[in-house]
């Protein structure tokens, strides 16, 4: 069974260069990526970008470059699109993985043991096609959110004329929230799973969750803060 990672990032970003702004001393892209290179399962190492700012930093990692056109470098592209191209590449090159870990360049907040938790829970349950991060948070939970009606008022996202919803977080049914560290995708013979739930169907049909204490990406310097401290407190990765 081969077993792949795939570091993923573009240099189209609100945050000028993210992916690799200073983060204790090492671009922010390096976390994930040295993180995967202490699996036990995974062998073979690849980046997918446009920029050539994080193509040569993950290359430093030992991450072989697979070049994104930059019609897959905006921000309203999908990752869906992102993996087919880059396991075509990874094909084109010789590589036919069983399993992708798709590595997000802009979370620092990832664990060896956690994707090779991941990884041996798929290995293990053969009908599953992906294994994914959560947090549980019942403080945001979607019968909680809100959004504004056109004319302009708060009203919630669901019909909730028929249904009486609790106001204590705890009687609400358990909520959880997907990460954005790293996912770990089974592949249809070398192919993407696509018949998923939305927004993510590439993670396919049979999802299992993976609960984590606490995942996040960057997208403010705020973040970076954060991110700082995190790292401080798991050092041991």
């Amino acid at each position: 069974m081969q077993i792949t990672a795939l570091l993923t990032g573009r240099g189209n970003n609100t945050l000028k260069d993210k992916n690799i702004l200073s983060l204790n001393g090492h671009p922010l892209l390096y976390y994930p990526a040295t993180v995967a290179k202490g699996s036990k399962f995974i062998t073979q190492f690849y980046v997918s970008s446009e920029c050539e700012k994080i193509l040569t930093e993950a290359s430093r990692c030992n991450y072989e470059k697979i070049i994104r056109p930059d019609s897959l470098s905006t921000p309203t592209a999908l990752h869906h699109d992102v993996l087919k191209h880059s396991i075509q590449a990874m094909n084109e090159l010789g590589s036919r993985p069983d399993i992708l870990v798709v590595l997000l360049a802009n979370s620092p907040t990832v664990k060896t043991g956690w994707i090779d938790d991941c990884i041996q829970l798929l290995i293990d349950r053969p009908l599953v096609s992906s294994v994914v991060p959560v947090i549980r948070d019942q403080d945001r939970h979607p019968y909680r959110a809100k959004t504004i009606s056109i004319e302009g008022k708060l009203e919630s996202f669901f019909d909730l004329s028929t249904n009486e919803i609790s106001s204590n977080r705890q009687q609400l049914p358990v909520c959880y929230y997907l990460c954005h560290n790293f996912w770990v995708i089974r592949l249809d013979q070398g192919r993407i799973p696509h018949e998923g739930e939305s927004p993510w169907n590439f993670l396919g049909n049979s999802v299992l969750p993976y609960e984590v204490d606490e995942a996040f990406d960057i997208h403010t310097l705020d973040d970076l803060d954060r991110a700082s401290r995190w790292l401080n407190l798991n050092k041991d990765l």
